[in-house]
């Protein structure tokens, strides 16, 4: 059975903080798991969880920025929320630039960093659900053949069922087939969540 109980990942090389922030975090019923360095945090799987990352700036080894560029490079999508004692604007606008939640300064009050933590937990799960449905899409769209998936990238380009026929060389009685097929395979209940579809799954109807 899969957990979808939500996580706190808190990465702090002050081990007063960590307890601190730890200690906090469970006081709202949530989940934690703590590391000093963010080597440590690379090296532990993040799994399916809902999840965020309470990062401070400056740490041994790789800062809390480049950690945040290595996860954007590993497509490990994970909202962010900074916490520093030595931060200055720049900093903060690189941070969010780059998509942090919430850039906090110490000292900073709990309820800040409470209100942060949910606004990126409730964005995590936003993210996730979005994912899933793409990879449905993309499933149900790997179901279809050559034939009917030519037609759907025709048909999402604004070509007409006649139009499309003529560009493939079958008659528009077929076209009108296949674009059935095509809408059954995807669930579409209609030609404007068809081209919503074919946006969301990234597909060229240029081509």
């Amino acid at each position: 059975m899969s957990d979808d109980r939500p996580i706190v990942y808190l990465v702090d090389d002050d081990a007063s903080v960590r307890a601190a922030i730890s200690s906090l975090i469970r006081s709202i019923g949530l989940d934690v798991a703590t590391f000093a360095s963010a080597d440590a945090f690379l090296a532990h799987p993040l799994g399916e969880r809902p999840a965020c990352l309470v990062l401070d700036v400056r740490l041994p080894g790789l800062s809390g920025l480049e950690l945040q560029r290595e996860l954007g490079a590993m497509q490990r999508a994970l909202p962010i929320v900074f916490i520093s004692g030595h931060g200055d604007i720049p900093m903060s606008v690189r941070a969010m630039k780059a998509g942090a939640v919430e850039f906090l300064p110490k000292p900073f009050p709990d309820e800040a960093l409470i209100a942060a933590i949910r606004t990126s937990l409730e964005r995590d799960r936003k993210q996730r659900a979005q994912r899933e449905e793409v990879a449905e899409l993309r499933r149900r769209y790997d179901s279809l053949t050559t034939r009917e998936r030519e037609v759907l990238l025709s048909i999402a380009g604004g070509m007409l069922n006649k139009q499309v026929g003529a560009d493939l060389g079958i008659t528009e009685i077929t076209v009108k087939v296949h674009r059935r097929h095509v809408m059954q395979k995807l669930g579409a209940r209609s030609l404007p969540e068809l081209v919503r579809m074919v946006d969301k799954l990234g597909l060229d109807t240029q081509a």
